[in-house]
């Protein structure tokens, strides 16, 4: 598995965003789209703290294997790859006995910054805010003094670091998390775990 090194900042204005990663220089290699994923687990993987992904991300379709061991910058592992299908990749899960847990729709803009990427993400409930993911730490990290981002003020983690971030009443136990519910999507309501 790869290691995937990432920190998010939270709570951002995505027009004041663009605006420092032009003037650091960086390329919009895709403007905001939606994309929808659905998220699959089984025993096995929630014991490891893992799950499975298929994404359409508007121009590529990937399948994902994630898996946290810790909630830091290098913590995450995964296994990506592309494939030609949505809906066929979603019925391969199934008929591998992998159950589907959630049907998730998300906007993300994706940009090139020396050799990061960086993305400026949109949830259903929560404020925008950008992952900086690139090859090492002292790249991700000079991204981030380049877009003017305190490194104190870094996140590492799952979505649901985000998710905490405005609700602080959300628990950390699997049955807290947003992505438990079977749909998280612009237009529904708020679920009452947020609520909390």
């Amino acid at each position: 598995m790869q290691t995937e090194i990432e920190a998010k900042f939270l709570q951002v204005e995505p027009d004041e965003i663009r605006t420092r990663l032009k003037k650091a220089g960086a390329q919009c290699e895709q403007p905001m789209k939606l994309m929808r994923r659905v998220v699959f687990d089984n025993d096995v993987m929630r014991k490891k703290d893992a799950f499975v992904r298929v994404r359409d991300e508007g121009y590529r379709i990937t399948m994902t294997y994630k898996q946290y061991d810790e909630m830091s910058l290098t913590g995450a592992k995964e296994i990506e790859f592309t494939v030609s299908d949505y809906d066929a990749a979603i019925a391969f899960c199934e008929a591998a006995g992998i159950v589907p847990k959630s049907v998730q729709e998300a906007r993300r803009e994706v940009w090139k910054l020396d050799d990061v990427e960086v993305v400026i993400d949109e949830w259903p409930w929560i404020r925008p805010f950008v992952e900086i993911e690139g090859p090492a730490e002292d790249s991700v990290v000079a991204a981030a003094e380049k877009l003017d981002f305190k490194w104190e003020n870094a996140a590492f983690g799952d979505i649901m670091t985000a998710y905490r971030a405005e609700f602080p009443g959300t628990g950390t136990t699997p049955a807290d998390m947003v992505y438990n519910q079977s749909d998280v999507r612009f237009d529904d309501p708020v679920p009452d775990i947020l609520k909390r």
